[in-house]
C-alpha cells in the first residue's frame, strides 16, 4: 500500500482523484472505478504499487510499435486492473480483477524492474497488458530508474489519463501505443465505460509533448466498422500528424463477446485503403498473420520487411529510406 499521486481531499472524508479521465469522487473504505485506488479515512492510497502479475520480454513489435526501435525486445509488466470495462478485452482475466488489494502477490521493487530488463538485454520497458495509468506511481518510479540507466519507456494505453498525469510522466517517458477504440462516443459509454474526447486530447498532447506515437484500433464487426467511423478516425489522425502509424487490428470472440464473428480481412483491408488515402504513411493490418512491412512513401520500396513480429531485412539508414534518403517517421 502506498499513498497515491494527484488527488485531494473533497470533505466528508471523501476524495477526488485526477489521475484518470473519470476523475473519482471516492467515499471512505471505497475504491475508484479502476479498482486499485481505495480511499482509508481521507487519503487515497494505491494497492498496485509493486504488486506486479505480468512479466515478459516481448519484441517491440507486439506491443505495437513499428517505428520505435524495431527489431528490439522490450521487458513488459503489468499490474491488476484498469479504468476501462470493455467487453472485448484480451486480456481481460487480469484487467477486470477490480476491488481487491491484491496483497498475496509478490513485491518486485521498481530497481529490481530495471535490473531484469537489463540482464534479459531490453532496449525500452512497456508498461502494458493492462492498463498502466492505473498503476502510475509504480510505473513512474520504475520509468525513472530506467532513464537513468539508458533504456526507453513505452506505454500501451487505453488514453484515458488526465493532462496533470502526462506532464508528470512527461520526461521520462519516449513511445505509446494508444487504443483509440472507436470514433464514437456513444461506444465508449456503453462497451467501454469511458468517453472519446479524453483519449483524442491524450493523443493530441502526447504528440505536441513530443512522445512518439502510434494509434491501434481493433476493429469489431457491427460496432465500430462502418465506413463512415473508420474515415472519422483517419482523418482525425492525419490531421495530427500524418506519420503516426494506425494499426488496424482483428477482433476474434473474447470475454463478454464470444458470440460475434471475427473481423473480415476485407473490412481490415478497406481500413488500410481508407487510412491511405486520408493520406496516412503507414497503416498495417495486425493480428492476421500476414507481412506488416514498412514500405517508403516516397519510392515505395520496403525499408523495413517484417513477418509478424520479426523483423527480415531492415533497408533504414539510420532514420532514412536507403533507396532514395525520404525521412521515415520514428525512433531508430
Amino acid at each position: 500500500m502506498k499513498t497515491a499521486l494527484l488527488f485531494e481531499k473533497a470533505g466528508d472524508s471523501k476524495v477526488r482523484c485526477f489521475l484518470c479521465a473519470h476523475k473519482c469522487l471516492i467515499s471512505d473504505g471505497h475504491f475508484g472505478i479502476c479498482g486499485v485506488r481505495k480511499n482509508i479515512e481521507g487519503t487515497l492510497y494505491t494497492f498496485s504499487y509493486g504488486r506486479l502479475i505480468a512479466a515478459n520480454i516481448d519484441p517491440v513489435e507486439k506491443k505495437p510499435l513499428y517505428h520505435f526501435l524495431p527489431g528490439t525486445n522490450s521487458y513488459s509488466i503489468a499490474t491488476l486492473g484498469c479504468n476501462f470495462m470493455c467487453g472485448f478485452c484480451q486480456n481481460w482475466q487480469i484487467s477486470q480483477e477490480k476491488g481487491k488489494e491484491n496483497e498475496a502477490a509478490k513485491f518486485i521493487k521498481p530497481s529490481e524492474i530495471v535490473a531484469s530488463a537489463i540482464k534479459s538485454d531490453c532496449r525500452s520497458i512497456s508498461y502494458t497488458y493492462t492498463e498502466p495509468t492505473i498503476f502510475f506511481e509504480y510505473a513512474l518510479d520504475i520509468a525513472k530508474i530506467a532513464k537513468e540507466s539508458g533504456l526507453c519507456n513505452i506505454f500501451v494505453t487505453n488514453g484515458y489519463m488526465t493532462k496533470e498525469a502526462l506532464l508528470m510522466l512527461k520526461p521520462y517517458l519516449d513511445a505509446a501505443n494508444i487504443d483509440l477504440k472507436s470514433f464514437s462516443d456513444g461506444f465508449y459509454t456503453k462497451v467501454c465505460g469511458g468517453r472519446l474526447s479524453p483519449v483524442l486530447d491524450s493523443i493530441r498532447l502526447m504528440h505536441d509533448l513530443g512522445v512518439w506515437v502510434e494509434i491501434t484500433t481493433l476493429i469489431i464487426p457491427h460496432l465500430n466498422d462502418s465506413k463512415e467511423e473508420l474515415e472519422g478516425i483517419a482523418a482525425f489522425i492525419a490531421g495530427i500528424d500524418k506519420n503516426i502509424p494506425w494499426h488496424v487490428s482483428r477482433f476474434h470472440p473474447d470475454y463478454e463477446m464470444l458470440d460475434n464473428i471475427p473481423t473480415p480481412i476485407e473490412t481490415l483491408k478497406l481500413a488500410k485503403a481508407i487510412g491511405e488515402e486520408k493520406g496516412l504513411c503507414y497503416v498495417y493490418i495486425g493480428n492476421v498473420g500476414e507481412e506488416e512491412s514498412t514500405y517508403c512513401p516516397a519510392c515505395k520500396k520496403p525499408v523495413i520487411k517484417r513477418f509478424i513480429f520479426d523483423i527480415l531485412e531492415n533497408n533504414l539508414s539510420v532514420n532514412r529510406c536507403k533507396y532514395c534518403n525520404f525521412l521515415i517517421g520514428g525512433v531508430y
